[in-house]
C-alpha cells in the first residue's frame, strides 16, 4: 500500500502591520502640503472663530475685560429676531434659486446638446453671466436694468402698462432671487451640459430602436445617467449661494428693513457695524453647523430620490 503524501504549501506571510502602515502613509505623502495648507486656511480661522464666540469682545469698548467662558452670545444669537429672519432669508435665497437654476439648466443644456446652427456661440451666450464678475454684475443689475427712472425693464414693460415700477424697494426678495437664479444657471448649465455629452450614445440608439419614446429615455436612461452631475450642481451651488454677500450689499443692502438680510450680511452688519466680534463669532458658528446638518440631509435626499429603487417605481 503506497500513501501519497503532498508537501506543505509554504503559504505567504503577509508584511508585518507596521509596514503596512508606512506603504499606506507613504502614499498619502504627496497629499500632505494640500492637507497642511487646508488645515492652515480653514480650520486654524474657524478655532479662532470658535474661541472668539465665547467672550464678550466688542471692539467699541477695547478696555473691558473679557469674559471667557461665557455663553450669552449665543443666548443672544438664539433669541435675536432679526438672526431668525436673516436664517429664514438666506433658506430663501438658496433653495429657490438652486432650484430655478437647475431647472432652467436642465432643460437649456438639453437643447444645446443637440446639434443646431451656431451651438458654439450659443454655448458662449449663455455662460456668459458666470464669467462677470459678481459685484460689477450687481451693479449693472441695480442701475441699467432695475432702476426706476432708466432701468431697461421698465423701458421694455411700458407698452405693456407697467413704468416707473421700483422693483428694488418693492420686490426686493423676487430681485435678489431673480439676480442668483440668472447668475448661477450657467453654472448649471456646464455640469449637466457634460453629463449629457459623457452619456452613452449606442445605448441611446438601441433604446430608439426598441421602441422607446424620448420622455421614456429621458426618464429611464438619461435622469438616472445625470445623477451625480446633479447632485454635484446642488452641492456646489448651495454652498456658494449661500455665501451671497456682494449682490445683496450692492443692490438692496439687506432692505427694505430686512427684508434681504440674509446670514452672511448680517454677520457683516453685527461684526464691521456694530463691533461685536463675540456675538458675531457665535453666529458664525451656528451657520457652519447648521450649513454641515442642512447640506448632509439635502445630501440623502437626493440621494434617495435618484436612487434605482425610486426610478423603477417611477
Amino acid at each position: 500500500m503506497t500513501v501519497l503524501t503532498t508537501a506543505p504549501r509554504k503559504l505567504a506571510l503577509a508584511p508585518p502591520r507596521s509596514r503596512r502602515r508606512g506603504a499606506a502613509w507613504l502614499k498619502r505623502l504627496p497629499l500632505l502640503p494640500a492637507m497642511i495648507f487646508t488645515i492652515v486656511v480653514t480650520q486654524i480661522p474657524f478655532l479662532l472663530t470658535l474661541w472668539y464666540s465665547f467672550q464678550k469682545y466688542n471692539l467699541n469698548y477695547p478696555n473691558r475685560p473679557r469674559q471667557f467662558p461665557t455663553v450669552a452670545n449665543y443666548r443672544e444669537v438664539f433669541s435675536d429676531p432679526i438672526f431668525r429672519t436673516a436664517a429664514l432669508n438666506t433658506l430663501e435665497f438658496t433653495a429657490v434659486p438652486v432650484i430655478a437654476s437647475v431647472l432652467l439648466g436642465l432643460g437649456i443644456a438639453i437643447l444645446l446638446n443637440r446639434r443646431v446652427f451656431g451651438r458654439g456661440l450659443l454655448r458662449t451666450l449663455i455662460i456668459s453671466p458666470f464669467l462677470v464678475m459678481s459685484a460689477a454684475a450687481a451693479l449693472i443689475w441695480k442701475y441699467s436694468i432695475l432702476d426706476t427712472t432708466f432701468g431697461v425693464l421698465n423701458y421694455v414693460l411700458k407698452p405693456f402698462g407697467v413704468h416707473n415700477v421700483n422693483w428694488i424697494g418693492t420686490h426686493s426678495q423676487l430681485t435678489i432671487i431673480t439676480f442668483l437664479t440668472w447668475q448661477w444657471t450657467p453654472f448649471m448649465v456646464l455640469i449637466i451640459l457634460a453629463g449629457l455629452q459623457s452619456q452613452n450614445e449606442e445605448i441611446l440608439e438601441a433604446a430608439r430602436v426598441d421602441g422607446a419614446g424620448a420622455w421614456r429615455i429621458f426618464r429611464a436612461l438619461t435622469l438616472p445617467h445625470l445623477r451625480m452631475y446633479l447632485e454635484l450642481g446642488i452641492l456646489l451651488g448651495s454652498i456658494y449661494i449661500v455665501q451671497a454677500f456682494d449682490s445683496i450689499y450692492l443692490i438692496t443692502q439687506g432692505g427694505p428693513a430686512t427684508d434681504t438680510t440674509n446670514l452672511p450680511y448680517y454677520i457683516y452688519q453685527v461684526a464691521f457695524q456694530a463691533y461685536d466680534i463675540g456675538r458675531a463669532s457665535a453666529m458664525s458658528v451656528v451657520v457652519v453647523v447648521a450649513t454641515i446638518i442642512i447640506a448632509t440631509l439635502a445630501l440623502r435626499t437626493i440621494s434617495s430620490i435618484f436612487s434605482d429603487d425610486a426610478m423603477s417605481r417611477g
